[in-house]
């Protein structure tokens, strides 16, 4: 009876996934669902990770901890110096010589064993940061600098990963369905975020130091097993393969990466991809500590903003899907993106004179869905524009820019609001919020700068091998 109950739950999984899940549909023989599904935990695990910094962390350092925001975006920025070497990751892994034949698994293990470091030394950094900020036994530099090295190492270990992940994805996909693929690993980041955001919302709901510190252990411990689950034969043994790598005059980094950015538009495309991602990710690290001080939210409210976040995202990465997989330009999704993150942060600053949490989160869900449009489009044109053989190469870039971006972003936004404290903006915003309305005002001005820029790109003709943009 159970065995024919669960046959049946497969049949109708199996059935409507496909047509539910998006990106399901990149499944095939060579590549069924459940092992496609099971590779995409490593993103799965890097939302849980950022979620983690980005929703968590940032708001109790500020809020609960009394540290600067200035200080908080400059930690949270540090992983951005290793983002610039996206690229060079997975030309490495590309090209890495092992005797068994791999080339991806050792360095998703490396990374996941930098990113479990990190997670495993957060606890006491921040005991150390605590207890700097209540007392002077300890100049306060200490505790913010374990407190940085910390969050470098989750980052580096997150950067390489993801990286190195998406890489692996695209090789066990059919050429035609890589893009699929590796929108489903995006789809399943999202999915980390927004289940870590409502666990850590619920256990944080009664906020104290030994719960944040039981949060942060079990991440770590998550991402350990999680990655392992994932990656486990995965990438076959090969030994002749090592001996074929070892005969081959591969290209170097520099050669191709010349071949990559030589391309019409590359570098107009890599601009928008900068601008209109610093312009989502300012405010990042801004959310949860203006939910907290301007409308007076609790830890764990605040933390389900990120889940809004990620959920948005999610909303935009499905309706992105299902648009280009009939044949629309993915840059017109970007534009479209873009437009819709001008009226979201419109109204996040309207939420504070009005006291409105609902119209707060709204925008808060408009941002994550522009977002998602903006980050699918970037992508898919992105690939759609690669050289023959390089898709591995844009794929880096793409990351290797969005990353950096998204670190700028949370440093900048950290440092503005801080500044712009001082700046009377408007009599109808307190003093405490100012700060936080001229990040979202900047933001608004970088979008619409990301549409100016990806004008030239807009209607332009599909590669000649190419019928349709991939999805």
């Amino acid at each position: 009876m159970v065995n024919r109950l669960d046959k049946k739950l497969m049949s109708v999984w199996m059935r409507w996934g496909k047509r539910v899940l998006p990106f399901a549909d990149a499944a095939d023989q060579d590549l069924p669902l459940r092992r496609l599904l099971r590779l995409s935990l490593i993103q799965f695990s890097v939302g849980i990770s950022l979620t983690l910094l980005v929703g968590t962390l940032n708001r109790v350092m500020i809020v609960e901890l009394g540290v600067p925001s200035t200080i908080v975006g400059v930690m949270l920025a540090l992983p951005l110096l290793f983002a610039p070497f996206r690229a060079l990751i997975g030309f490495r892994s590309d090209t890495h010589k092992s005797a068994l034949g791999w080339r991806r698994v050792p360095y998703i293990f490396r990374g996941t064993m930098v990113q479990f470091g990190g997670l495993a030394l957060m606890p006491f950094a921040l005991l150390v940061l605590a207890g700097a900020m209540q007392s002077a036994a300890w100049p306060a530099w200490i505790g913010q600098i374990s407190a940085g090295v910390a969050i470098l190492l989750v980052g580096a270990g997150v950067h390489i990963t993801q990286t190195v992940g998406l890489a692996l994805a695209t090789d066990l996909a059919r050429e035609d369905q890589q893009a699929n693929v590796v929108g489903l690993m995006y789809v399943s980041l999202l999915v980390g975020s927004i289940v870590a955001a409502l666990a850590f919302g619920s256990f944080l709901s009664e906020f104290s130091p030994g719960r944040l510190i039981q949060v942060i252990q079990a991440c770590a411990v998550v991402t350990i097993l999680l990655n392992f689950i994932a990656t486990w034969k995965q990438e076959s043994l090969n030994p002749a393969a090592a001996t074929a790598a070892a005969l081959a005059q591969p290209l170097t980094f520099g050669e191709s990466w010349n071949l990559f950015i030589v391309q019409a538009q590359a570098i107009r495309r890599l601009t928008v991809i900068g601008v209109g991602t610093l312009a989502f990710t300012m405010s990042d690290v801004l959310l949860e500590p203006f939910g907290g001080q301007a409308l007076g939210l609790g830890v764990g409210t605040t933390t389900r903003l990120t889940a809004i976040l990620a959920g948005g995202s999610l909303v935009g990465f499905t309706i992105a899907s299902q648009i280009l997989s009939r044949g629309s330009d993915p840059v017109r999704i970007t534009a479209v993106g873009a437009l819709m993150g001008l009226p979201a942060f419109a109204m996040v600053i309207a939420a504070a004179p009005m006291q409105s949490v609902s119209l707060f989160s709204i925008g808060v869900l408009l941002i994550g869905c522009g977002a998602g449009l903006f980050g699918h489009g970037t992508l898919t044109a992105t690939m759609r524009d690669a050289p023959k053989g390089q898709v591995g190469m844009a794929l880096g870039a793409w990351g290797a820019v969005q990353a950096t971006a998204a670190g700028f972003g949370a440093a900048i936004g950290g440092v503005l609001r801080d500044v712009g404290r001082g700046v009377i903006l408007s009599d109808a915003w307190s003093p405490v919020t100012n700060g936080y309305i001229l990040v979202y005002l900047l933001e608004m001005a970088l979008l619409a700068a990301a549409l100016v820029i990806m004008g030239p790109l807009l209607g332009r003709p599909l590669p000649p091998d190419q019928t349709t943009p991939p999805v």
